[in-house]
């Protein structure tokens, strides 16, 4: 990915995450864009050179249709693990199996850098997206759950 491709799907990127915290928190849209902005900023601090991260763009018939960040393993929070930080497909390319050869293709990558596992999060209403990481052989390792209580 170059900084011009980053830059123009970043805050498509920063939109979409924000809004899925807010449908699985009750925090406002606004206050969870600033937090996801503020954590893209700190961890691609120098965009798609940033040491340890990898961004990859999917591309079909000389088309841009999606694109994936990864995170490397890091000592000493994930000494064999690299992270799934966002995975996207562009409206209008969804539902075409996109997402699944991304995901794929980060799996290639980082089996040749001699990476043995990777590991993401994802929204509990995110249906879609867990049926692609179950099928893809994704496992819950850590479950959050929450209920809202009533007014006092």
């Amino acid at each position: 990915m170059t900084d011009e491709e980053y830059m123009s799907r970043r805050a498509l990127m920063i939109d979409i995450h924000a809004q899925g915290v807010a449908a699985a928190t009750g925090v406002s849209a606004d206050e969870t864009r600033q937090t996801s902005e503020r954590q893209t900023d700190e961890l691609l601090p120098q965009g798609v050179q940033t040491p340890g991260m990898l961004l990859f763009v999917g591309v079909v018939a000389d088309q841009p249709v999606g694109w994936v960040w990864i995170g490397l393993p890091r000592m000493p929070d994930r000494p064999d693990t690299a992270w799934v930080y966002y995975v996207g497909v562009d409206p209008g390319h969804r539902a075409k199996g996109y997402g699944r050869e991304l995901l794929l293709a980060a799996e290639r990558e980082l089996t040749g850098r001699g990476v043995r596992r990777l590991a993401l999060n994802v929204h509990g209403h995110n249906t879609v997206a867990i049926g692609l990481y179950q099928s893809l052989g994704f496992e819950v390792t850590a479950q959050q759950m929450a209920k809202p209580l009533p007014a006092a």
